[in-house]
């Protein structure tokens, strides 16, 4: 199955690198209608508004139909799409707040672990978070905090499910460089919903 599904790929891509317009066209039609889902998802979650989602899936899509011929075919399609959207949305969140660029900047070569402030015991099973709507809310607006590039870096591993090695395909960092967003992506989400937790049951404890 996955032998023919690369195939299939590299017929897409193919079909896209064409210098028949007309099947160019459709191939990229059939790209957008393949992957759209899942950039907009990641796009979503990254930007935090449907309207800036969009525009990101939008300017995604018109960047890689674009510049398909300089795709090497050295990363799965859908990797090299995720690094296009990622880009953009970053871009876009960076002329937003111009100031979140010198914020994270030390992260690639800057290896050393910060630490939460506050960790309670983490009694919660990740099922439980997907399964109810409220701590998927706090996830959610813990994930929308954490800096631009550990925000990107967790999304791509932990919810959209790339591999750590795809991830820093995506990203275009080294995978030492990932390992050390996500374990500080994690790190800081563990305090956010560790004092969520703390709140609840306190909450739940006067009750």
């Amino acid at each position: 199955m996955a032998t023919a599904a690369r195939r299939d790929e590299q017929e897409l891509i193919a079909a896209l690198q064409s210098s028949d317009s007309a099947v160019a066209a459709a191939a990229c039609a059939e790209l957008v209608q393949t992957y759209s889902p899942r950039i907009y998802r990641m796009a979503l979650k990254l930007m935090g508004t449907p309207e800036e989602a969009e525009e990101v899936l939008q300017e995604t899509f018109i960047s890689a139909c674009q510049h398909i011929g300089q795709f090497a075919g050295r990363s799965a399609l859908g990797t090299w799409l995720y690094r296009i959207g990622t880009n953009v949305g970053l871009m876009r969140l960076r002329r937003r707040r111009p100031e979140a660029i010198s914020i994270d900047a030390p992260m690639e070569t800057d290896d050393r672990e910060v630490l939460p402030q506050q960790l309670v015991e983490w009694r919660w099973q990740p099922e439980e978070i997907v399964l109810s709507q409220e701590l998927r809310q706090a996830l959610d607006q813990a994930v929308a905090q954490l800096p631009e590039t550990l925000r990107a870096a967790f999304i791509l591993r932990d919810i959209e499910g790339l591999s750590t090695v795809e991830t820093a395909e995506a990203l275009g960092i080294s995978v030492t460089a990932t390992k050390v967003r996500l374990h500080r992506a994690r790190l800081q989400l563990r305090e956010s919903l560790s004092r969520y937790f703390a709140a609840t049951e306190g909450t739940h404890g006067r009750a």
